[in-house]
């Protein structure tokens, strides 16, 4: 069954009354949309696997079904853009975590690329802090901070250290998307006592299916070597395809670990 069923297969369905009862008896067979995500029944399952879902806050495609998922993620909404508050409290009203993705300068790129309010490197210290702290007011029930984009940015010592304190007086977490080997983040909040965790893998750098499918089957592979993994997602270009190959991919993860939000995986 296609993960995305159109209105017509949903007119026929309800037209055949045993079908109807089936529906009834099996809300999970339409993929119904919960009001918040379930907890997850862990058992004997030790191991954990949170999934950010990026650039969440302009109406992007696949944010509907994004949100749809039955698993506890986490939503990175970007600041000051259409929706970014929709998203933000859509998320929260599914029980998700909500965390800030802050637009942050790369090494290669343009800077028109990143949106309002991003973190440069040839920003002065003081509008540095300033733009941070309003990025973070701007997202509703932000717990946290993820880099969009940033390999410039996460590598510059001076920029991460604003950015880490503010994380200190905030009691914000973390991740380091690890756009760049060379990012800092991890070295300073150790030195800060600030919660942090580190992406080990993008599912959609890549927009096709291949690719996508291709990175689900990384991320089981480590699923078999590691107890923690984290692995990021978004909606816009890629969007719909990642959460088709998220959803088909649960039932075969849930049977060697249990999904947690972003908070679970902090150290």
């Amino acid at each position: 069954m296609k993960l995305f069923p159109t209105f017509a297969l949903y007119r026929q369905v309800a037209l055949t009354l045993i079908i109807g009862t089936v529906l009834i008896a099996n809300p999970s067979f339409t993929h119904a949309e919960p009001d918040v995500i379930p907890q997850q029944p862990t058992g004997a399952i030790t191991k954990k696997v949170a999934i950010v879902i990026d650039d969440f806050g302009n109406n992007m495609e696949g944010t509907a079904e994004m949100l749809k998922l039955p698993i506890p993620f986490t939503v990175a909404v970007m600041p000051f853009l259409p929706s970014t508050k929709q998203d933000a409290q859509l998320a929260h009203d599914r029980g998700l975590e909500v965390i800030l993705h802050l637009p942050m300068e790369p090494v290669r790129g343009k800077k028109s690329w990143l949106g309002p309010g991003a973190i440069t490197t040839d920003l002065s210290s003081e509008e540095i802090h300033k733009r941070i702290v309003a990025a973070i007011d701007d997202v509703p029930y932000a717990i946290g901070i993820n880099n969009h984009m940033g390999s410039k940015a996460t590598a510059d010592e001076r920029v991460m250290k604003i950015l880490i304190e503010i994380c200190k007086d905030r009691n914000l977490i973390l991740l380091d998307s690890r756009t760049t080997p060379k990012s800092l983040i991890g070295k300073i909040a150790d030195s800060r006592g600030v919660p942090h965790a580190d992406n080990q893998l993008f599912f959609d750098d890549l927009y096709t299916y291949s690719h996508i499918n291709k990175q689900m089957v990384r991320l089981k592979k480590l699923i078999h070597e590691k107890d923690e993994v984290i692995a990021i997602g978004h909606v816009g270009p890629p969007g719909k395809k990642t959460a088709h190959v998220i959803h088909e991919a649960i039932p075969s993860i849930q049977k060697e670990a249990t999904f947690v939000p972003i908070s679970q995986m902090v150290k």
